[in-house]
């Protein structure tokens, strides 16, 4: 049977269940949100004489968690509009409305007696074939399977999301032995396709693959820095970014989770899983106890290892806990002379390994926490996973890590690892040592573009699933046709190129646009298509901005003007070229980025992009064609019946504003994608694949270059005055400054096309020399050096 999924039920509307009904609906989905009904009503229901039959009162519970949810930041929604795919209720009045629902989603209290209660509503009510999944971080699935039919069981299993739904791109499937398989499928396929997740098939063990691991990882730490005697901003510095973890490292990040959820689940594994040979570090530190004890748990409590303050001013500081006086105190600055060495290494994996091989003290607590990882993960193949590929893509998308535990083993080399863990009197499983024996040195390998891994049970190398799906360039080393120190071009197959820079937040500089030119012109000659993608974190932070400072600094203004000339060709070679361009966005994708993302023939962007036009932040225009490029689409917006000042103020309004959107589909809000022209991947791992595809059809399709662009209708003074006179009226309100007032003049006479007596018809050059004029006549100005350089310093856009 062909399976969709046109509507979801949601049974319960707390933290978790809330913002998964907002990931459904921001893909589209239909959700049905339910909770409890009150047992009455509140103070302010009661003054207004409600009783629990009046249905505000009814569905006050899951109301209130869905506002509270979409007024969330960051928000839980892709657009603001998506909410009004979810519809609310409660499990009273409601429940017979899940015989409407495909896919039924129990995302209620942590307790097996509740759990089943609602299960047996649910039973009454699913029409036979709907999905049933529990959303539950250490429940065994199999437990909640008691009692129920046949057809529930074989269409009930596990679905654990990680928080938050929409960000977190982790969602770990758990059967149970009575679930169908063609279900299992389903949802692995599901997952990843329509809500962008890394699908990672766990077995029904204690805190499944993710949290079994990374809580372990979190307790070792505990344990690792009271022996060395380091304190909380020392560690947090350790096993940050530094390493390829988030900024929230570890402290940072059991204050988001919460303290008691992290020792909630220790405990659990410490007490459901006996055999854990390691079950000594899920003990609970005094620090910790104590922690626990006074309630400082984190965000949810306002304080825990971290503590926001209002200090001198008002202004807000960040306060750390000793541990060892229970008192909080300022932050202290982390000092290690191997972080310090290690910060200027681009490259992440060859960061690592000087870091784990370095003599001091944080060398000592890498290798330390090296060979407790590496000896835990060691023992959980097979017992929580068969395939060790799936515990390096559950640490990677659950936990943030940008290098996967089997891998960051790889990189440091297995037999060192070994080492390491027998120097701290720990042991491997016996599978490693059998696999180095066989001659076998790696658990993974690359063979012909694709990813294979050491497969236990065969005692051979096997591709990791679901990767054809993908395409990881980094595994294309054998397919580059051409390189500089900054860009590799890729040959995708099918007659499709891929360039791909690699800089510091993949920034744009004159190597990445020489790779452009060199890109266009292979394609030319010898395939049928280009791509512009990347497996960065980001698409790229726009141009290089510590070039343009020096540039200006120095007053070097002939450089400047053939800089922007040069970003500006190079926007337009891809506009202009004879095959297909097409830019796959994703993170952040500012400035320049983005003028590369407007010049395209298609965007095939991740749902996760935030892209947009930021340069007013730093006291300049887009002078790479985007302020042409927004000119141009307003012009083509034009039309009978339509206001053509308001359509032109719009795109002046996003580009005045530096609005950047939160998401793709915002982007399409913004005008900065085409409805019917460009596209959203949930994945972002298919993004470059979906691009690839698009490149193919368009190829396919006949493409013609097309014609430069002359009739492009500018409005001159009839919508320059009005313009300059609301600037005018912001700045007399001193609702922006007097230099901000300046730039969003410069940024008017570009889009109007000049001081233009009437409307008039003008062409792409015409308007891209007058945005390079406007540009280059800013860099010259103090307060664009002032916001330069501080943007520089800070990596924060300068606000007057």
């Amino acid at each position: 049977m062909q399976r969709r999924i046109n509507k979801v039920a949601v049974l319960g509307s707390g933290v978790m269940g809330s913002r998964i009904a907002c990931l459904f609906a921001g893909a589209g989905v239909k959700v049905l949100l339910l909770d409890i009904v009150p047992k009455e009503p509140n103070a302010a229901e009661k003054a207004k004489g409600l009783t629990t039959e009046h249905p505000a009162v009814r569905n006050r519970i899951v109301n209130e968690a869905l506002q509270a949810a979409i007024k969330s930041n960051p928000s839980p929604l892709f657009t603001k509009d998506s909410a009004r795919h979810i519809s609310t209720g409660n499990f009273t009045d409601d429940m017979k409305s899940i015989a409407d629902c495909d896919w039924v989603i129990e995302v209620v209290v942590e307790n097996l007696d509740i759990k089943k209660k609602v299960f047996e509503q649910v039973e009454q009510f699913r029409k036979p074939g709907t999905l049933i999944t529990s959303n539950t971080s250490g429940i065994p699935i199999h437990l909640m399977t008691e009692g129920r039919s046949e057809d529930f069981s074989k269409h009930f299993c596990g679905t654990h999301f990680f928080n938050p739904p929409r960000y977190l791109r982790l969602l770990e499937i758990i059967p149970t032995p009575l679930t169908d398989p063609a279900v299992v499928d389903f949802l692995m396929h599901y997952g990843d396709l329509y809500l962008g997740k890394t699908t990672v098939l766990c077995k029904d063990t204690p805190a499944f693959i993710a949290n079994r691991v990374g809580v372990f990882s979190i307790m070792a730490i505990f344990h690792i820095m009271q022996d060395m005697g380091l304190g909380i901003d020392e560690v947090d510095a350790l096993t940050g970014p530094v390493i390829g973890r988030p900024k929230s490292a570890t402290f940072r990040t059991a204050d988001v989770v919460g303290i008691d959820t992290l020792v909630k689940v220790a405990k659990g594994v410490a007490e459901n899983a006996p055999g854990d040979e390691a079950k000594a570090i899920m003990e609970i530190p005094p620090f910790l106890q104590k922690v626990v004890e006074n309630n400082w748990l984190g965000d949810k409590t306002g304080q825990g290892f971290y503590k926001k303050t209002k200090g001198e001013g008002g202004r807000t500081e960040i306060l750390t806990l000793d541990l060892r006086t229970m008192e909080y105190g300022p932050k202290q600055k982390a000092k290690f002379a191997s972080i310090e060495a290690a910060k200027p290494l681009e490259d992440l994996k060859q960061r690592i390994k000087a870091l784990a091989q370095s003599g001091d003290k944080a060398g000592q607590f890498y290798q330390r926490f090296h060979a407790h990882l590496f000896s835990y993960i060691s023992h959980r193949i097979p017992e929580i996973a068969d395939d060790l590929y799936k515990v390096d893509d559950a640490m990677k998308a659950g936990f943030g890590w940008e290098v996967g535990a089997f891998e960051t083993w790889d990189l440091l080399g297995v037999e060192n690892g070994l080492k390491l863990i027998k120097d701290s009197k720990l042991t491997a499983a016996a599978w490693v040592e059998d696999m180095l024996a066989a001659g076998v040195k790696q658990f993974y390998k690359v063979d012909d573009g694709k990813k294979h891994y050491y497969d236990l049970a065969s005692k051979s190398y096997k591709p990791v699933s679901g990767e054809d799906n993908f395409i990881i360039l980094e595994n294309l080393s054998h397919n580059v046709v051409w390189k500089n120190s900054a860009c590799h071009l890729y040959d995708l197959g099918d007659g499709i190129l891929n360039l791909e820079w690699k800089t510091k937040m993949n920034t744009i500089g004159g190597e990445v646009l020489e790779g452009v030119h060199k890109a266009v012109d292979r394609a030319e000659k010898d395939f049928r298509g280009l791509v512009l993608g990347n497996d960065g974190a980001n698409f790229s932070a726009g141009a290089n901005v510590g070039m343009i400072f020096m540039l200006a600094a120095e007053q070097e203004y002939d450089e400047l003007d053939m800089a922007v000339r040069l970003f500006q060709k190079s926007t337009m070679r891809l506009r202009y070229s004879s095959i297909p361009v097409i830019v796959a966005p994703h993170g952040l994708t500012l400035g320049g980025g983005c003028e590369m993302s407007l010049h395209a023939d298609a965007v095939q962007g991740a749902a996760e992009t935030y892209i947009g036009l930021v340069e007013l932040g730093v006291g300049l225009i887009p002078g790479g064609g985007g302020t042409k490029e927004m000119a141009l689409r307003a012009s083509d917006a034009y039309s009978e019946g339509l206001v053509e000042n308001v359509i032109l103020q719009d795109k002046y309004l996003t580009i005045a504003q530096a609005k950047v959107a939160t998401s793709g589909y915002e982007a399409f809000e913004l005008g900065i994608l085409r409805e019917g022209v460009d596209a959203i991947s949930m994945n972002p791992s298919r993004v470059i694949a979906d691009a690839k595809e698009k490149a193919i059809e368009l190829a396919d399709a006949g493409y013609t270059r097309p014609i430069e662009r002359t009739d492009i209708r500018v409005l001159g003074r009839s919508a320059l005055g009005a313009m300059l006179a609301g600037i005018n009226g912001m700045k007399t309100g001193n609702y922006i400054s007097a230099y901000d007032a300046k730039l969003a003049t410069k940024l008017a006479y570009v889009m109007c096309g000049g001081d233009l007596s009437e409307p008039t018809l003008v062409s792409e050059q015409y308007l891209l020399d007058l945005e390079r004029e406007a540009f280059l006549s800013l860099c010259g100005e103090r307060n664009t050096l002032e916001r330069l350089q501080h943007m520089l310093k800070t990596g924060k856009p300068l606000r007057n």
